[in-house]
């Protein structure tokens, strides 16, 4: 495998589908000695976190809980 003039490589399929990487997913660069590893960043999980923290306790439907309560189980 080469890397191109603009740093690119091509992970292969197989690896991509063992380790669940899709496309968009984040990868990081890790140096251990001489070696470097490339693995999957757990960036994702974090910002959906923030993003859940940033907007928790935000909507205002305008109901009680029992009446969405209601609302959702069908009851009159």
């Amino acid at each position: 495998m080469r890397i191109t003039s603009k740093g690119q490589v091509t992970i292969p399929q197989d690896i991509r589908e063992r380790f669940g990487l899709l496309p968009h997913t984040e990868v990081e660069f890790v140096v251990e000695g001489d070696v470097v590893v490339v693995r999957k960043a757990d960036t994702g999980s974090s910002r959906a976190r923030e993003w859940i923290r940033r907007f928790r306790g935000s909507a205002d439907a305008g109901m009680s809980t029992d009446e969405l309560m209601r609302l959702t189980r069908g009851e009159d």
